[in-house]
């Protein structure tokens, strides 16, 4: 059932405390607000045409942004953004006749700071649970990066909840592994991923200088069109909100130690079941995180239509970088899988 609640509202504090409870694990609940200058706390429930709400799905209560009403589109952000990324596709996708919910993943935005929980399995269903405490049976499901890669393990675990899928600037979970273990442009790639592997410092890291390395990384990853000053400023307000920077990178820190660990493994073999939704396949060809040539190729583990877009000089956010050009591919695609 939807746990319906008002947004949390700004509660600036004198001592914010540190960004992980005592024991060193986040705490449970955490609102959903970030320091700013000394001014009143930023939120994530940024105001507009949708609606904030908050579910319970999969042992933990989950943050959405919603607009619209028709068949359900599920977007799933990637790091370091929240809900916020598909601000664009909420509005276009409601006006196409569709119902949009843009989801905070767990330990990010809104969403609870659990201590535990964050491997790919554990995540994936926090989203197929979303969509059935939405109160719908199948989802179009759309995933970016970390969602992306997701979004490829609902879509093996939960075949029967997902009506389509878009996966923008993700390889399928097997590439990626396999891309890490043998590719070294795509190892250096993702040197920000080893760097997550260390206990403590990478959290500190992110959340210094008001979260100046996050406009760093953002600036990096986007091909000739940036991301807005809006989107930066909201992104860096966002992982420093207590817990969050743990939190958002616990995924990264178990995808590098599981590879000779036993749930790694069983994880890798369990990726190879054929995907059996519709896949549309998007990635910027200007992607310095994911490279081209390692997303390339998803189209071997789905048995079912796979279309796979290279969108020319475009970098890490197809769907922030060129707003227009993806939500045609997506509003295309769905349509194109409507039941």
């Amino acid at each position: 059932m939807p746990l319906d609640q008002k947004p949390v509202p700004a509660q600036p504090s004198a001592d914010s405390g540190p960004d992980l409870a005592p024991g060193g694990e986040p705490a449970e609940e955490t609102p959903d607000t970030a320091p700013h200058g000394g001014a009143e706390a930023w939120s994530v429930r940024q105001s507009g045409p949708w609606t904030h709400r908050d579910l319970a799905a999969n042992g933990a209560r989950f943050h959405i942004a919603e607009l619209g009403s028709g068949p359900l589109v599920l977007l799933v952000h990637g790091w370091p953004e929240y809900w916020w990324a598909w601000r664009h596709q909420l509005t276009a996708l409601a006006e196409a006749g569709y119902r949009a919910v843009a989801l905070d993943l767990r330990g990010i935005g809104g969403s609870d700071r659990t201590p535990r929980g964050y491997d790919p399995g554990n995540l994936a269903l926090d989203i197929t649970g979303v969509i059935r405490s939405l109160g719908e049976r199948r989802a179009h499901l759309v995933g970016h990066a970390a969602g992306g890669t997701l979004a490829w393990v609902a879509a093996v675990m939960r075949p029967s909840v997902i009506q389509s899928l878009t996966v923008v600037s993700a390889a399928h979970p097997r590439d990626l592994r396999r891309a890490l273990l043998t590719d070294r442009r795509q190892a250096a790639a993702f040197e920000h991923v080893l760097g997550f592997q260390r206990p403590w410092i990478p959290e500190r890291r992110l959340v210094a200088d008001d979260a100046a390395l996050v406009g760093r990384y953002l600036d990096a990853w986007a091909g000739p069109n940036r991301l807005d000053e809006e989107a930066v400023h909201a992104y860096r307000q966002a992982i420093q909100i207590p817990s969050t920077a743990h939190c958002s990178i616990e995924p990264y820190r178990w995808l590098l130690r599981s590879m000779a660990r036993p749930d790694g493994i069983q994880f890798a073999r369990r990726m190879k079941k054929p995907i059996t939704a519709p896949t549309l396949h998007v990635q910027g060809a200007a992607d310095p995180v994911l490279l081209s040539h390692t997303a390339l190729g998803g189209g071997e583990y789905v048995a079912a239509p796979y279309r796979w877009r290279l969108m020319p000089g475009v970098g890490h956010f197809p769907h922030e970088e060129a707003p227009e050009q993806f939500t045609a591919e997506l509003l295309d695609w769905v349509g194109r899988h409507k039941e």
